[in-house]
């Protein structure tokens, strides 16, 4: 198998990881910076251009599309499905997950229960909305941040007023949570690859914290999930048409609450804390995926044929 993966830095672990456990795997994979792909579009012929080179004959494309470069990094993989290349997370369902506002509309909608939400814009409109979640505290996060970035807790009504404004003097979209209290500054991270949970574990806020991100100081331990949490992870990553994901989930008292789906989950915490090789399980997923899409354009190929 010709494999892409779509990464800004060789060196970070997740990268190395997959690149390694491919070329194991007898695979030949190259890395490539999304921000260095330039395409040309046309009635029914697109290609990919890497360095003033044709990217040709590629089976299947890992994206691992970060936060600051979504609008670009999503166009590259949107490039490589027009041109027939499997990836297992589409542009689409990477740009649902990014934005937090359409993404828990998506899973409640599916009746996927999350902490109480509440949006909205008019300076005139918070007392009401901070009502709709009832007393403080309250969770305040900006609706594309990542690794904990732009994520507030405030503890008193007044408070939470003070940071909305501030929110909205930078003219950013934000969202506005209910706090779980009960889950004591942890959350569960679930790594989900096609229908399964693989890997999983516990992230503690460290002291004087309430965000779990090991980004941000938190500790990773290995968990066993419930039934219950594993089933709702992998509904979580199918509403959003993930095929790789990492989804974070709080135990609260009326179950568990899904927090939000990562499309580009990193590898060393989860790897670490289970001792699973995940890096395995998705290259091998990968291999499917792409031995299925093949199957399918030859037999499409053929009947056009005929």
């Amino acid at each position: 198998m010709k494999l892409v993966i779509l990464s800004r830095n060789t060196r970070l672990y997740s990268t190395m990881r997959l690149v390694e456990v491919a070329r194991a795997r007898g695979h030949h994979v190259r890395v490539l910076d999304p921000l260095r792909c330039y395409m040309h579009i046309a009635a029914g012929a697109f290609e990919i251009h890497y360095k003033s080179r044709v990217l040709r004959g590629i089976d299947a494309v890992i994206p691992r599309i970060g936060a600051s470069i979504s609008f670009y990094g999503t166009a590259v993989v949107r490039q490589f499905e027009m041109m027939g290349v499997y990836t297992p997370n589409d542009s689409d369902a990477i740009l649902r997950a990014r934005d937090k506002l359409r993404a828990l509309q998506m899973l409640a909608r599916e009746g996927i229960d999350l902490p109480a939400t509440a949006f909205g814009d008019n300076p005139d409109d918070t007392d009401d909305l901070l009502a709709m979640l009832g007393d403080p505290s309250y969770v305040i996060k900006l609706n594309e941040g990542a690794q904990g970035q732009g994520v507030l807790l405030a503890e008193k009504r007044s408070a939470a007023r003070g940071m909305i404004e501030a929110f909205r003097s930078l003219y950013t979209n934000f969202l506005v949570q209910e706090f779980v209290r009960e889950a004591k500054g942890a959350d569960l991270r679930c790594f989900v690859v096609g229908d399964q949970v693989i890997a999983a574990m516990q992230r503690q806020a460290p002291e004087g914290d309430f965000r779990a991100n090991l980004h941000r100081g938190g500790r990773a331990s290995a968990v066993c999930l419930t039934r219950d949490e594993t089933a709702i992870a992998v509904r979580a990553a199918r509403v959003m048409g993930l095929e790789i994901a990492g989804v974070d989930l709080l135990r609260s008292r009326r179950g568990p609450l899904v927090l939000e789906v990562n499309s580009s989950p990193g590898l060393e915490g989860i790897e670490d804390a289970s001792g699973v090789d995940v890096a395995d399980a998705i290259i091998a997923h990968v291999e499917k995926g792409a031995a299925a899409r093949h199957c399918v354009q030859k037999t499409t190929s053929y009947k056009r044929g005929r």
